[in-house]
Parts: C-alpha cells; structure tokens; sequence
C-alpha cells in the first residue's frame, strides 16, 4: 500500500503518531474488503474552508464536511480523501471521542468510500457500517455507531 499523506492545516501535526494510526487504518480497510493491498491513495488533512471549496466544486454543496472521497476507476491508484480539521474536532468532542480516533474512522470510511462502498439507503448503510465497526475494532476503536 502505498499512501500519501499532505497534511494542509498544521493543527493536524498536533495529533501524535497520526501518520502511523492512518497508515495502519488504511491497511486495515484494505484487507477488510478484500481489496488489492497494493494500492495507492492520497489522504489531504486539511482545513474546513478547503473541504467546503471541494464540496462545492465537486459536489454541488456549499458547506464544508467532516470527510470527502473521490475514487478512481483505476486498481492501483484508488483515489483521495480529504478531511476537514474544524469539523472532525466538533463532531469528536460532541461525541466524547478522541480527535485521533475519529478521525481513523474517517479515514476508514473514506477508504471504504473509495472501493465503492456507500450509506445511502439503509441496505447499503447494513453493508458498510458493520464493516466499519470491525475494521475499528481491530484497531481498539470502539464502535462509532453505537448509541452513548
């Protein structure tokens, strides 16, 4: 596997052993779904205001979000995943979560997102979301999907 980490908002150099927890997490969705463990992707750790230019352009949507997938059609070069610093730090303290741990879950949402993996109806959110949570679970992240 072989990752590109850009870390755009120095807030994000903060987080002790980031570089290690993301790389690992990648990894660790990559073998879940049985993907090519060769593959290549960029992960942007970056701001808010970049997320929302992205969301924008991209999606149509004029706000800024936690993370955002952008997947290719190609096996070795699956694609980029931007994650938002403001966003991801309110929703981890909202939630009583470490901005660390959070923020691997985003990473292996992103990840999932990349090899074609979605939530939006509730079948496909019965696919995804469990493998989420062992994915997490190997990493000794509780479930993000539980109820506090």
């Amino acid at each position: 596997m072989s990752l590109t980490l850009e870390i755009q908002d120095a807030r994000w150099r903060k987080l002790r052993g980031i570089s290690a927890r993301l790389k690992k997490a990648v990894c660790a969705a990559l073998h879940a779904a049985g993907a090519d463990e060769t593959a290549a992707l960029t992960v942007l750790l970056t701001t808010d205001k970049r997320v929302q230019a992205l969301n924008r352009d991209f999606r149509g949507f004029d706000k800024p979000t936690n993370v955002l997938s952008f997947p290719t059609t190609s096996n070795e070069y699956i694609g980029d995943i931007a994650i938002a610093y403001g966003v991801t730090a309110k929703e981890a303290k909202a939630s009583g979560k470490t901005l660390l741990d959070h923020a691997t879950h985003l990473i292996v949402h992103g990840v999932l997102h990349l090899l074609g993996y979605d939530h939006v109806t509730p079948r496909k959110a019965r696919v995804m979301e469990p493998m989420e949570t062992r994915i997490l679970a190997s990493l000794n992240i509780a479930d993000p999907y539980e109820e506090q």
